[in-house]
């Protein structure tokens, strides 16, 4: 890896601090709010964020563009959404935050089967370490025992669904910039998601009478604006101003910083946790490390 200006270091960390912090920001929703309202109201405030932009860019875009913008708006932060807000009722965040590192070994597997893409061969040692890693946190039980926990895999659908969408942008999308595919997706799942939050769900009346449920709208708020529209944001200038490797680099700074919040939040982190997310950093890690 080249060596990399202080502005992509500074703007790297930032990038960790926002999405390693979405997991308790996640936890603090949903508080107040059911798993359907949190992923509908994290996509109305970042489709809102940055309206502006995506009105700004959307002459830009072509008409072939639009199947695949909206893949990218489902796959990329609607169904994620809802995944990740369902998974932390049964999950705490700091291991949320490390199955979360997970989102390369599917970009890269998603790439190999649907796009033909070519890695060796050995590349399949860290994928495999990786899925270990995961199966000991789905078995990890509170009291340190083995108990089966099927919410793991809510996220794992998550990153296969963050794997799709970095395919998708790579090959269907690359002629477009960043950040005109982040705001023209969110523009399009936006919608989706206020018809869903306003319509269908009585997120209004209770906002509006419960002071616990307005709370947990503001971290839920904010949870769209930062760990979606800022953050996403972020990331594709990181990539314009260095390279994919070492915007890359990401993946093991967000679990840090989400084990940092679940300790700060009196989180039980036992033995069998910290063996399973070491192991899926390692995966993670080794994978990287064999791509070329």
């Amino acid at each position: 890896m080249q060596k990399q200006p202080l502005q992509a270091w500074i703007s790297l960390l930032i990038l960790a601090a926002l999405w390693g912090s979405s997991f308790i920001l996640i936890k603090r929703g949903l508080v107040g709010l059911t798993p359907w309202e949190l992923g509908a109201l994290r996509m109305v405030a970042a489709s809102v964020f940055l309206l502006p932009v995506a009105i700004s860019r959307l002459k830009r875009v072509e008409k072939e563009h639009w199947k695949f913008l909206a893949s990218v708006g489902l796959l990329g932060s609607l169904i994620p959404g809802f995944l990740f807000a369902f998974a932390q009722m049964r999950i705490d965040s700091a291991i949320a935050g490390v199955v979360n590192a997970l989102t390369p070994i599917f970009t890269i597997l998603i790439g190999l089967m649907i796009y033909k893409q070519k890695h060796p061969t050995r590349i399949f040692l860290g994928i495999l370490i990786g899925f270990v890693g995961t199966t000991i946190l789905a078995l990890a039980g509170k009291s340190g025992g083995i108990a089966f926990n099927s919410y793991v895999f809510f996220i794992v659908l998550a990153t296969i669904c963050y794997g799709a969408n970095t395919n998708i942008i790579k090959h269907h999308l690359n002629k477009l910039q960043a950040l005109t595919v982040t705001a023209v997706s969110l523009l399009i799942a936006g919608p989706v998601a206020v018809v869903y939050l306003f319509g269908f769900t009585d997120f209004l009346s209770k906002v509006i009478s419960s002071p616990d449920v307005q709370l947990a709208a503001g971290y839920t708020a904010l949870l769209g604006i930062m760990s979606t529209a800022i953050a996403l944001s972020l990331f594709n200038r990181i990539l314009q101003i260095t390279d994919p490797v070492f915007a890359s680099s990401v993946t093991y700074l967000i679990p840090i910083v989400a084990v940092i919040w679940g300790v700060i939040d009196n989180e039980s982190l036992l033995p069998m946790h910290f063996i399973g997310m070491g192991t899926i950093v390692l995966g993670v890690y080794i994978t990287n490390r064999m791509r070329t």
